[in-house]
Order: structure tokens, then sequence, then C-alpha cells
């Protein structure tokens, strides 16, 4: 197949970042990047001579700062997120049924939220990019930012597990050193969704009691700026 694949990791955060691109054209998407990986991004995209065409976002995260406005200084990529995610510094928002085209590939919008009101995960071939929504053995939690345990029920059961079943699952965190699963893995084991009615979902998150994540109050903010962070010599309010 003439693509290229990679799969990253922030061991501090446990995200997965992917980079995906067109070996052909050269053309390359970065899927939830980490503000702290930007120079490592741009040294890979260099070493494998791929030019940076989108930067996409899943949903403003909570737990580390997006690597988006770097990567868009540095290589002219545009910034994707969700309609919903509250980012008016976006180049593109989209919803789900839209398409993202790099070189000769395509990206599918699957609109997931719950875990947030933003949500969207991406759908690439044989595989979808889940962010939080869809985790490994989980899912994200729906206690902030809009989220809503019923929405993430119907967005997981009724969209990501009716996609066929060998569909690869790529979520944007693993805690336990876990790196992909599948569609009808996740439908058969997951302890959150295998077997669980909706009710007994909405259930189960209530009770989950998760403290706030110990960066939301600096990296969210950030998010919604396309991780672009003030200059602190600079008075924001003019005095």
């Amino acid at each position: 197949m003439n693509i290229v694949f990679r799969q990253l990791f922030d061991p501090e955060t446990c995200t997965l970042t992917y980079l995906l691109a067109d070996a052909l054209t050269g053309d390359a998407v970065i899927i939830d990047s980490v503000r702290e990986h930007v120079g490592g991004y741009v040294s890979l995209l260099q070493e494998l001579n791929l030019s940076l065409v989108w930067v996409l976002e899943t949903h403003a995260h909570a737990d580390h700062i997006t690597g988006a406005a770097g990567l868009r200084e540095i290589t002219g990529a545009e910034t994707v997120v969700g309609g919903r995610v509250g980012a008016p510094c976006a180049d593109r928002r989209v919803e789900g049924g839209d398409t993202i085209v790099f070189g000769n590939e395509v990206l599918r919008v699957i609109a997931t939220p719950g875990h947030t009101e933003g949500c969207v995960s991406f759908r690439w071939r044989d595989r979808v990019f889940t962010g939080d929504s869809l985790l490994i053995g989980g899912c994200g939690r729906t206690d902030f930012q809009g989220g809503s345990a019923e929405t993430l029920y119907d967005s997981i059961t009724q969209r990501l597990f009716s996609l066929p079943g060998e569909t690869l699952v790529y979520p944007g965190h693993d805690y336990k050193g876990h790196r992909v699963s599948s569609v009808s893995q996740e439908r058969a084991t997951n302890p959150r969704l295998a077997g669980v009615t909706r009710e007994e979902f909405v259930d189960l998150m209530g009770r989950l009691n998760l403290p706030p994540p110990a960066r939301i109050d600096d990296a969210l903010p950030a998010n919604q700026r396309c991780g672009e962070i003030p200059d602190p010599l600079i008075d924001v309010h003019g005095v």
C-alpha cells in the first residue's frame, strides 16, 4: 500500500498521536498532537519527506496541550476541529459526514459526542481514530465539557459499533500498554459496553466519581485557542 502510518506515544499523558500520509504525493495529516513533541513531529515529517497539510483534533483535550498552533506556524498546515468544540481559531470545523482529503486519501468524519459535546472520530481505510470516545476496554468520562453518558452510549453503539467488526480501533489514550483493538473486540469484551444497556451505562458512568484532569485549567483554554499560549509579558487586559 502506498501509505504511511505511524502511531506515536506521549508517556506523560498516555496520549496516542497518529501520522497518516499518502506516500505517492507526500501529503500528511496528524491526529491529536502534543505540544511538547512538535519538534519531533517536524523531524519525522522531514525524515519521511512528507508535507503536513492537516492537523486534526478529536476534541478539545483537558489533559495536554495540542501542538496544532506550532505545527501550523512551522509547516503551514491547516487545523481541523469538530464544529462544537468551541475553537474559533481553527481553519476548518467539521461535522459528521464531512470528508478530509490529503493526496489521494480520504478521512471520513464521524460525530461521536458524549465524552465532550464536540468529539469526532476519523475513519480511514480499515481503521477508525476514536479519540477519547471509545478506548480499548473503556471509554471517555462524561462529567465535564458538555459530556453526556446517554449521548456517548448512542455515539458508540449506534455509530462506532455499526462499523464492520474488522475495523481497527485506534484510541486517543491508553494507560495499560495497549495500542490497537477492533470494533468486534470492543463490542464483545469492553467491560463498560459489552452486554450493557443504556440505563446501566448511564448509572455506571454516574458513579465513577473521578477527580478533575490535572491540567484542565491550563490545557482546555489553550486548546480552545488551538494550542496558542498568550505571552505572559503581554498585558492582555491593556492595563
